[in-house]
């Protein structure tokens, strides 16, 4: 386990920039942008279930929410990615539980304490063919790193 995973931070959801970033303000008063962790989810621009991605993200992160993220890595930008907790619950995890993300397969290992649920999940969302799983038959455009 590496420094960068115990890193737990305490914030305020500014606003949701796409469907797996998001805008935070830590105790200090500090901004950052966050990459939602271990998660994919279609680009909001490309379509209707990016649009729908987005909007099941500010609908569990509105502004002025509190929420506790664990910090998993660092991108090569320096932008930080971390799972975001509302009242206990992953936010990332809720988003596949929803249909509306998919689970990233080459960074689940960041997020190894929750890494069944998710895989769970996501077998739960596909099998009721919900969120973007009821256009299982596209091809989806997804945030890469």
């Amino acid at each position: 386990m590496s420094l960068v995973e115990l890193i737990l931070v305490l914030a305020t959801i500014v606003g949701v920039a796409d469907s797996n970033t998001i805008l935070v303000k830590d105790n200090a008063g500090q901004t950052t942008t966050i990459k939602l962790a271990c998660i994919n989810a279609p680009e909001a621009s490309e379509q209707q279930s990016g649009l729908a991605a987005t909007q099941r993200l500010k609908q569990l992160l509105p502004p002025q929410s509190r929420v506790v993220i664990r910090t998993t890595e660092q991108l090569k930008n320096g932008k930080p990615v971390g799972e975001v907790f509302v009242d206990n619950r992953s936010v990332n995890l809720l988003l596949v539980e929803s249909g509306n993300a998919v689970v990233d397969r080459e960074s689940l290992e960041n997020c190894y304490e929750t890494k069944t649920q998710f895989l769970i999940a996501e077998a739960n969302a596909k099998n009721n063919h919900l969120g973007l799983w009821q256009e299982s038959k596209r091809q989806f455009k997804f945030h890469v790193k």
